[in-house]
């Protein structure tokens, strides 16, 4: 069986409150090995390490900036304090999930703008200290995203993932080059997605890796349309199981075996995320 990497999967979100164990479950038993759980807030910190550690594995500890509006100076502050106390946990694999968003509209606007590049770029000093990779938010922010990466890059350079990416092919080159691979998911899947699609076929195999942000971004097999939720069709959740479907999608994009498109991006991950590796022995 092939062993797929979902490197960004929120089981911590309510979505899966009633039947996690029975969704990481279906995961194993698709052929998925592993499974990387990013917090999007300080009141996630315990649960995702919990998560990882009950499952085998691995999180990421950060805070997300759909959450900067409700969060408070002290929670950078938790994050650090956070950040050592685990620093010798393996399963806590990179400081994540940060960003900035530039599409929700209030994001774009003064003061949650400049409050979310603040905390943005404070996360970064806080993953260049404890020397972890980061895990970003790309939502129509990358050239922002590139520029503090730029202007806080540690010594040995930056690694991580920047997750669900949709940016263009030069933005794309920006990333790989900043130290990151890049995170297709479930957008993939949808035959509108020309753009996406031929970014995923371009791009060096060793650029990719893959995910599914459940229960979030539902490819196109389980996605309804407004008018078909309004006339009682319900939308589908997303599972980490997906992975296997995605990934055998893109490799029929690309022209390769599943299997190889496997291995490939279980490599890609642990490039992007070092201490995957010891986690998958």
């Amino acid at each position: 069986m092939d062993c797929w990497i979902d490197t960004h999967c929120h089981l911590d979100a309510p979505e899966f409150a009633a039947d996690a164990p029975a969704v990481r479950a279906r995961a194993a038993a698709a052929g998925v090995a592993h499974c990387v759980i990013p917090a999007v807030a300080v009141a996630h910190f315990d649960a995702v390490r919990a998560l990882a550690h009950s499952y085998g594995d691995s999180y990421a500890l950060g805070i997300h900036p759909l959450c900067v509006a409700q969060s408070r100076e002290q929670d950078l502050q938790e994050l650090d304090r956070a950040l050592g106390a685990h620093r010798d946990d393996p399963r806590l694999v990179a400081v994540g999930e940060i960003g900035l968003d530039f599409f929700v509209p209030a994001l774009c606007q003064s003061p949650l703008r400049e409050r979310q590049e603040y905390f943005y770029a404070e996360q970064l000093k806080l993953a260049r200290n404890q020397a972890l990779p980061v895990i970003l938010h790309v939502r129509r922010s990358a050239d922002r995203l590139l520029r503090a990466l730029r202007a806080l890059q540690p010594a040995g350079g930056w690694s991580g993932i920047a997750h669900a990416f949709a940016g263009s092919a030069q933005q794309a080159d920006a990333f790989v080059q900043a130290g990151f691979k890049l995170g297709f998911g479930g957008a993939l899947t949808f035959e509108r997605a020309l753009a996406l699609r031929r970014l995923a076929v371009s791009l060096p195999l060793s650029a990719l890796v893959l995910e599914t942000d459940a229960p979030d971004i539902a490819p196109h097999w389980l996605y309804r349309t407004a008018a078909e939720r309004a006339a009682g069709q319900p939308q589908g959740r997303n599972e980490p199981a997906e992975l296997v479907r995605i990934g055998a999608l893109m490799a029929g994009l690309r022209g390769i075996d599943a299997q190889a498109l496997a291995a490939a991006t279980r490599a890609n991950a642990c490039a992007a995320l070092p201490r995957l590796a010891g986690l998958l022995v």
